[in-house]
């Protein structure tokens, strides 16, 4: 068995997250902090991604180990705000050492928000310098940072936090910034897919279906299309080489597969960034496969969370003010 955790309380000692959010233009950032340097690595599953550093986290490459990690708003303009990061982490004399200086190794990924506020401002470099300035222990979810103007599958998108401690003593989490073209609840029945995975605290959350009239699904979209990615983060306390980082992003893959659908699409940007601490020596074949199953589940926990917790705004409602438009029809 495993502990749920969810929010702040599912953080890792040695990670801190900060986020930038402009209610204005409807996006923002939000920056994971791992300063001393954890292992990392990616998996890409959608096929419309837009990312920096991307290609160095691959098994086969030279850097082992990232500084920080950003999810952002703005398409491909918001990659921008990783710059701000860098910045931060180089006054801080963080990064890869090299002998002009240390350089901060710092990936991001970015979804479409664009043209859902009242400006079109995309984050830059001051909105990623003052979400790492901003960077603690406390986590707020919904509609924050990356997950502001984010929409899922119809309904408000946002950002949410889950994770699990196991057996053996290893935490692993999951962060995710949900902007998806599936749907996170099945249209028949209203009921978010991730449901079954919910820890019996978070069902509390769960908005009363006894009336709620569905349609089948076919799989047509009118909404948005061109204009979707799911960003995800998952990081364990365990010591995981980069090969096995790699293994556990693309684990942690099925989780956004359970949650969403349909997911991983023509039309997405879907991927995962892994991040491990310690020495990089491994773990042994099973703690890896229970490390990624327990990635998985966080994930998909992380998206029904960033729903939930989502709010509403002009055109789009969130998933309960949906549920709940359908029940009185």
């Amino acid at each position: 068995m495993a502990e749920a955790l969810a929010g702040s309380a599912a953080l890792l000692a040695g990670l801190r997250m900060g986020q930038f959010t402009d209610l204005e233009a409807l996006t923002g950032c939000t920056v994971v902090l791992v300063e001393e340097g954890w292992v990392g690595a990616v998996d890409v599953r959608g096929a419309a991604p837009g990312t920096r550093e991307s290609d160095l986290l691959q098994p086969e490459n030279t850097v082992e180990r990232v500084h920080a990690v950003v999810l952002t708003g703005g398409s491909a303009f918001g990659l921008a705000a990783a710059e701000g990061v860098m910045r931060f982490l180089a006054e801080r004399r963080k990064g890869f050492p090299t002998p002009g200086g240390v350089v901060p190794i710092v990936p991001a990924a970015v979804l479409y928000d664009l043209g859902r506020g009242r400006v079109n401002r995309p984050p830059g470099e001051e909105a990623g310098y003052r979400a790492a300035l901003a960077a603690g222990e406390e986590v707020e979810e919904g509609s924050v940072g990356a997950g502001t103007g984010a929409v899922a599958g119809g309904v408000k998108g946002g950002l949410g936090l889950a994770g699990y401690l196991l057996e053996e003593g290893y935490r692993v989490m999951a962060l995710v910034a949900v902007n998806s073209l599936g749907r996170p609840f099945d249209p028949k029945t209203g009921r978010l897919y991730a449901e079954p995975l919910l820890a019996e605290a978070e069902k509390d959350l769960l908005p009363n279906l006894s009336r709620y009239r569905g349609e089948e699904e076919d799989y047509r979209f009118p909404y948005l299309l061109g204009q979707n990615t799911t960003l995800g983060v998952v990081a364990t306390d365990a010591p995981l080489s980069k090969a096995q980082a790699k293994r556990l992003a693309i684990m942690a893959q099925d989780g956004i597969a359970r949650a969403l659908r349909p997911a991983h699409t023509p039309l997405d940007g879907d991927l995962v960034f892994a991040l491990a601490l310690g020495d990089g020596q491994g773990v042994d074949p099973m703690t890896l496969l229970r490390l990624g199953a327990y990635a998985a589940d966080a994930l998909a926990r992380a998206i029904a969370r960033a729903v939930l917790l989502a709010e509403g705004f002009p055109g789009v409602l969130a998933y309960r003010e949906f549920v709940e438009a359908k029940e009185s029809q």
